[in-house]
């Protein structure tokens, strides 16, 4: 047994190293074969190694102490006891995933690799190892099992690498298992293996990856719905063991987040693939169940990153195809969804839905004694059902084409999630704004809050344009003003809200801009375009802002927002403001939006902004500082381009912008390039500026939210317009320019209306 283990040892080390093997390939299946007993392993004997083995050349003696080997695996790491059946077997198991792993490789010299493919080929074909590896499926010892799946993974990989059929006996291992619900441990090592399998596929850099997982998946096409039906029709009450049905759960759940995303990004229709979006309900009831809330949490992230399109992107990686275009099919399914999400919640889902779970600590979830216990809703669960529920309604939205139909379900689906979110909001933080839950659900994470704020806005222009269509929008002003705030979807109060929890630090947008993390961009450009459509409007509602603050004695430059202070180490706080005690009413919208902007508009010389007051504000607030000079410009740019994670936005961004962009010249200049020259609009070469006076910066709080605004868009334009200048923006910002300049005209036309 101790020779055994000293050849595989020295099997092991150069095989990790990529080194050639010089006998020939039948002589390494001896000790590769995980089916040989004790005493057959026993009988390897010194004097057989050189003609057997061949580790080493076999005119070369081999070492008998293991002590002089430089790498030995952790399993065989005993000193000078005798390795047991179980360690020789999981070393046998981790020397056949490395062989297989350096021959998937592209860095394995050629000899070598042609030498460990030809071994794997006879162990496939002569010693049948993949039959062997199902039976240790059944093994108790669940370490000696798992390794067994990883190794089955890697070899199944190999064969649809070196298109060699898949094996009957694995195919009929999946059909027998997968086709009813069991609670053998097999299920979850068939559905772990699977799911391996697949994502060993999405990493693979062969051109082929389409084919490779259309003839993978071909074969269980049929089989992956019936296991969808049964595993998802169990009554959990009705289960002996919970934990194991939880763990079939969780690897179903990860396996069908695979098919969806192949669905998604490569050119596949498998009916594996659609069944979520052919059932969803079987999904949507099991966070009805009565099971543990982290269960329902990994379904509700899932069903909510299928509806934005986000499954397996962290499989991808900077390899990340683009959505196929024109997916008509796609469209409908995510339709079916969204529609599934909805009838869920008329049915009753958020009231049965609990969000109270126990806090989770760091190293355990258990509160250690002599430390408060801290409870409150999760915040997660809060988030993810919020947004789930605004980008179902828009979904559903963009394929509906009646304006009363729309004003109906988004007034019913809406007050059904406020009234849910209302609980768990303390009592101090009641919205003074219905449109403020959005800021303040999504304040912690903001990739969600700017979806959810995309979202909102694409309900806002759907039913804009078709109150237009039926000329209705003049004649209903008001009740229009009042059914966007009621709802909590008007986009100038999200905007507004964003904005004061940034501390309307022109940095932050800035890094928002230059970051493919999040969608802000296309939202940015999408608001910036309805800016333009809807300034008086956008006037008005900065005038309510302002009143509203000055009757509850509040100043919104008094709040250091956490989002700002904690960014860099994405840890967030709340940020919290204080209470307001009134809600808004159509009453009060119309008497804002009764008065003309030209007679209610402020003077510049009694409002105006100190530049340098507000310099030295964000100063303290950014977390790039962008000063003035050459040299601090250089360096902070340098720094924020160092935290992109890549320097041009990938093309599904690219085709939502032109998508919103509409026919125009100026729209179609939307299209990001990568930046290669000055490519700013010769207008644009200059920022716009307010006309404004340098004030002490104790006086910077008496400014109104309108002129903070517009002070926050033109140091943005400023700072793009500097990187843009020495080529340092990661991308073409000339639309984005001269949507701003845009901006700053309408700006110099509202105060200047002569």
């Amino acid at each position: 047994m101790t020779v055994f283990s000293e050849v595989l040892e020295q099997l092991y080390e150069k095989v990790l190293l990529g080194a050639a093997l010089e006998n020939d390939s039948h002589d390494y299946i001896f000790y590769l074969d995980p089916a040989f007993s004790d005493q057959d392993r026993s009988t390897a004997t010194s004097s057989e190694r050189p003609n057997t083995c061949g580790v080493l050349s076999t005119h070369q003696p081999l070492p008998v102490s293991v002590a002089t080997t430089a790498v030995a695996p952790a399993c065989l790491e005993s000193n000078s006891q005798v390795p047991s059946a179980r360690e020789i077997m999981l070393l046998q198991l981790t020397v056949i995933q490395v062989m297989i792993t350096k021959t998937l490789s592209i860095e394995t010299e050629f000899l070598a690799k042609e030498k460990y493919k030809d071994i794997i080929t006879i162990l496939l074909e002569s010693a049948e190892v993949d039959s062997k590896l199902l039976r240790m499926f059944q093994n108790s010892d669940k370490l000696l099992s798992h390794m067994a799946a990883k190794c089955l993974a890697l070899l199944l990989c190999f064969q649809l690498r070196e298109k060699i059929t898949l094996s009957n006996s694995w195919i009929t291992f999946c059909q027998k298992n997968l086709s009813e619900y069991s609670e053998s441990d097999n299920v979850v090592y068939c559905l772990w293996t699977l799911t391996a399998v697949i994502k060993e596929i999405f990493k693979d850099t062969c051109l082929q990856k389409t084919e490779i997982l259309k003839q993978f998946l071909a074969p269980f096409d049929t089989i992956f719905e019936v296991s969808y039906n049964s595993l998802f029709s169990e009554h959990f009450e009705n289960v002996h063991d919970t934990s194991k049905l939880i763990n079939s759960l969780m690897c179903f759940l990860e396996l069908l987040e695979l098919l969806i995303a192949s669905r998604i990004y490569m050119k596949l229709h498998f009916t594996c693939q659609r069944i979520l979006f052919l059932k969803p309900s079987c999904v949507l009831d099991i966070i009805t169940w009565p099971i543990q809330a982290f269960v329902k949490r990994k379904f509700i992230i899932f069903i909510k990153k299928c509806i934005l399109y986000k499954v397996g992107e962290d499989l991808f990686q900077a390899t990340m195809p683009a959505l196929m275009p024109g997916d008509h099919h796609l469209d409908m399914d995510m339709l079916a969804l969204a529609n599934a999400v909805l009838q869920a919640v008329n049915l009753g889902l958020l009231k049965t839905l609990s969000v109270h779970g126990k806090p989770s600590f760091f190293g355990g979830d258990e509160v250690q004694p002599g430390c408060e216990h801290i409870s409150g809703p999760d915040h997660v669960i809060l988030r993810a059902v919020s947004l789930l529920i605004v980008k179902s309604l828009e979904i559903r939205f963009q394929n509906c084409t009646s304006a009363n139909e729309i004003k109906v379900d988004l007034q019913r689906f809406m007050s059904e999630l406020l009234t849910f979110l209302k609980p768990h909001l303390p009592p101090s933080l009641q919205l003074h704004n219905t449109c403020e839950w959005l800021s303040r659900v999504f304040i912690e994470q903001d990739d969600d809050m700017l979806e959810a704020a995309k979202a909102s806005m694409g309900i806002y222009l759907k039913l804009t344009r078709e109150c237009e269509a039926t000329e209705k929008l003049t004649q209903e002003k008001e009740m229009w003003n009042h059914h966007t705030h009621e709802n909590g979807y008007n986009p100038h109060c999200i905007f507004l809200f964003f904005l004061k929890n940034i501390g309307f630090d022109s940095t932050v947008l800035l890094d928002f801009l230059i970051s493919s993390e999040t969608c802000f961009l296309e939202y940015f450009v999408r608001y910036l375009k309805l800016l333009q459509k809807d300034w008086n409007n956008f006037f008005t509602i900065c005038k309510y802002f302002d009143a509203t603050e000055s009757k509850c004695g509040i100043n919104i430059c008094n709040f250091v927002p956490s989002l700002i202070q904690d960014r860099s180490a994405n840890q967030t706080t709340p940020h919290r403001l204080t209470a307001l005690d009134s809600h808004i009413n159509a009453s009060s919208w119309v008497s804002w939006a009764s008065e003309p902007l030209n007679q209610v508009m402020m003077s510049k010389k009694t409002h105006t902004i100190g530049a340098h007051g507000l310099s030295s504000f964000h100063a303290s607030q950014s977390l790039v500082d962008y000063d003035s000079s050459d040299d601090s410009e250089v360096e902070s740019t340098d720094q924020c381009l160092a935290n992109s994670k890549q320097t041009s936005l990938q093309q599904e961004t690219v085709k939502k912008i032109q998508d919103t962009a509409g026919t125009s010249r100026d729209e179609k200049e939307l299209i990001l390039e990568p930046q290669s020259g000055s490519l700013v609009p010769e207008e644009s070469n200059t920022p716009f500026s307010i006309d404004c006076e340098v004030i002490p910066h104790d006086n910077v709080s008496d400014v109104g939210i309108f002129y903070r605004v517009v002070k926050c868009l033109e140091e943005l334009q400023g700072a793009i317009y500097r990187l843009q200048k020495k080529n340092l923006f990661p991308y073409n910002p000339a639309a984005l320019l001269k949507l701003l300049k845009h901006i700053e005209a309408i700006y110099n036309k509202s105060m200047n209306p002569l």
